[in-house]
């Protein structure tokens, strides 16, 4: 009988069920935008200088990937200090974490700094990467900060520095606090030369870095929305018990009280910056 021909149908495995429901997208070629939570490409995110084509979001930049907006292609030389990161708490945690993050990231910490040129003029450049404990600043990332503007007065040259932080290190305890006063100093003998200091503050931008060389320089610029501050809003928030204004602590706010110069988009900001260093050629401000 005819009947007798047709086979039961056998469901699918869970396994095989799950796996037919995966959509066939490579790993690691897309990523969402936290703003407007559009799925993008990442190579088209990238070309586009990590902003988003549909609301204008800017994603956080790698230290790498700033290195090749900003920089000439081949001109960049990191310094090499043989530093290494404290542990003075002796947190057993904190050991485990800098290795992970080491393995992960390919740096030996959160600012990476050396000299380039950014179309076609030479300038000592720091930048400061959150991929690394957010760009917290604790010993090695104060003493690369304070070599590089102790090199830039030896080399009369100018200085950039990108700052992206959450603030002073605290696994370092009260050594990552002296990092803003020994930052600071290094800062004061610049002036005193009279070599150009440009800082650039990215999202976001807080804590001791802010209380110290990210707010020291000749000419301050930041990047559109970027986050700035000392203490977080909720924090002031519920220190002074008032509200606080829409746009509290965004570069927009800073810029319209005075405490930035200018907003420059990330596209721009290339040819600012050499317009700078080419109107301040020679080191005297």
């Amino acid at each position: 009988m005819i009947v007798d021909k047709i086979k039961k149908r056998e469901l699918p495995t869970k396994e095989e069920a799950a796996n037919k429901k995966r959509a066939d997208i490579p790993i690691g070629k897309w990523v969402k935008c936290n703003k407007c939570k559009e799925i993008l490409y990442k190579e088209d995110l990238h070309n586009n200088y990590s902003i988003c084509p549909h609301c204008g979001n800017y994603f956080r930049l790698s230290s790498r990937r700033r290195l090749n907006q900003i920089v000439d292609e081949g001109t960049f030389e990191e310094f090499k200090l043989d530093v290494k990161t404290s542990n003075p708490l002796h947190l057993e945690d904190y050991e485990k974490k800098l290795k992970t993050l080491k393995e992960k990231t390919g740096l030996e910490e959160a600012v990476v700094c050396g000299i380039g040129k950014i179309s076609g003029e030479k300038a000592v450049i720091c930048i400061m990467d959150a991929n690394f404990l957010m760009g917290s600043m604790g010993y090695v990332v104060g003493e690369k900060i304070t070599y590089s503007v102790e090199k830039a007065i030896e080399e009369k040259l100018p200085i950039i520095i990108f700052s992206v932080s959450g603030g002073a290190r605290m696994q370092e305890g009260i050594i990552s606090l002296m990092q803003m006063a020994k930052t600071s100093s290094a800062i004061k003998k610049l002036d005193e030369a009279g070599l150009l200091y440009i800082s650039v503050l990215t999202d976001p931008t807080y804590g001791g870095v802010t209380a110290s060389f990210a707010s020291l320089a000749d000419i301050i610029l930041a990047e559109p929305n970027a986050m700035i501050g000392f203490a977080g809003p909720r924090v002031i928030k519920d220190t002074i018990r008032q509200e606080l204004p829409e746009d509290f602590q965004t570069s927009e706010f800073l810029l319209e009280h005075g405490f930035v110069d200018k907003i420059v988009s990330r596209r721009d900001l290339k040819s600012v910056l050499n317009k700078i260093l080419v109107m301040h050629k020679g080191g005297n401000k």
